[in-house]
């Protein structure tokens, strides 16, 4: 059995290979200088060279509010690209199981809470990440148009907030979550007297560490063969001032934060009904303190060594 993980130098990619490792599995990782997956020949030849029987796609283009904003074209294309081409090339090479990771964003932005599989597409989408969503639900439905004309065993996973080792900490385009971190470890550093943060904090999120998401991706790859998407997160959601004061807490700031209003929320509340997955055998590990504790060691170690080399 081959098993290649897509995007294995990025957060989610890089957690699944650990996951592997730690069971003693082999699996082979690829990333972008491996592997151009936005063009089509490159990716058909490369499948069908290795043959692999279990396809995990966590390679995509990812970033934070601003840069969905700011790029929608780079977002909804490039997307688009490397989910169709690794599909195309996976039933080319006639792959038995395939793992498509959608993402929660692409849930409606006024959908009931918690989010079930079954609420996708019942309504408009928050306008600040429609591209990229849409491209995930276009990955969503080809997984789902794959199964009914090629009867393939492929499934897609649809994770919350991802946190963890490896993750994006460039204030341009990271996620909630890593930008506080950093912003607030810098300021900590700096003695400086505040730290601005984007929005109103009342918006409410839903984070899951990496590792944990790592388990369910591994768990879901053998024992689930469904056509519905299949949620992963903890089912427990915080403000994003909450999750600002853990931060500030774990970090040691001692100055104030400022709520930069002007800058968008997103999406008013978004927390996922997890009762799917926690049937199969399936729950988190690690809590959002312990978390940010762990994250926060990671960082102070491994990426501000990086960035003051850089």
């Amino acid at each position: 059995m081959t098993i290649l993980v897509a995007g294995s130098t990025g957060l989610v990619g890089s957690a699944v290979l650990r996951a592997y490792e730690r069971a003693g599995i082999e699996a082979l990782g690829i990333n972008s200088k491996v592997l151009d997956l936005t063009d089509n020949r490159a990716t058909v030849d490369f499948i069908q060279k290795v043959k692999p029987t279990l396809i995990i796609d966590a390679a995509a283009k990812v970033g934070g509010i601003g840069a969905n904003n700011s790029m929608p074209v780079e977002f909804l294309t490039q997307n688009i690209q490397i989910q169709n081409n690794l599909m195309e090339a996976a039933h080319k090479a006639n792959v038995a199981r395939f793992v498509f990771l959608a993402s929660s964003c692409v849930y409606p932005r006024d959908c009931p809470q918690p989010i079930k599989e079954e609420y996708l597409m019942t309504g408009p989408l928050e306008k600040t990440n429609s591209a990229y969503a849409i491209a995930k639900i276009a990955g969503v439905e080809l997984i789902k148009s794959y199964r009914k004309e090629f009867n393939r065993q492929w499934i897609s996973l649809m994770p919350t907030n991802v946190y963890g080792p490896n993750d994006n900490f460039d204030l341009d385009n990271s996620h909630v979550l890593p930008a506080f971190i950093r912003k607030f470890v810098e300021a900590t550093d700096r003695n400086e007297p505040h730290v601005t943060v984007w929005g109103t904090g009342e918006a409410r999120r839903e984070f899951l560490h990496v590792d944990d998401l790592a388990s369910a991706i591994l768990l879901a790859s053998d024992n689930y063969n469904e056509e519905q998407l299949l949620n992963i997160g903890t089912g427990v959601d915080v403000t994003i001032q909450e999750l600002a004061t853990q931060v500030q807490v774990a970090s040691g700031f001692k100055g104030e934060i400022i709520w930069d209003k002007s800058k968008p929320n997103g999406t008013p509340r978004r927390v996922l009904d997890v009762s799917r997955i926690t049937k199969l055998g399936w729950t988190p590990n690690i809590s959002l303190q312990d978390g940010i504790r762990k994250q926060i060691e990671w960082f102070r170690k491994t990426e501000m060594k990086r960035l003051v080399e850089k």
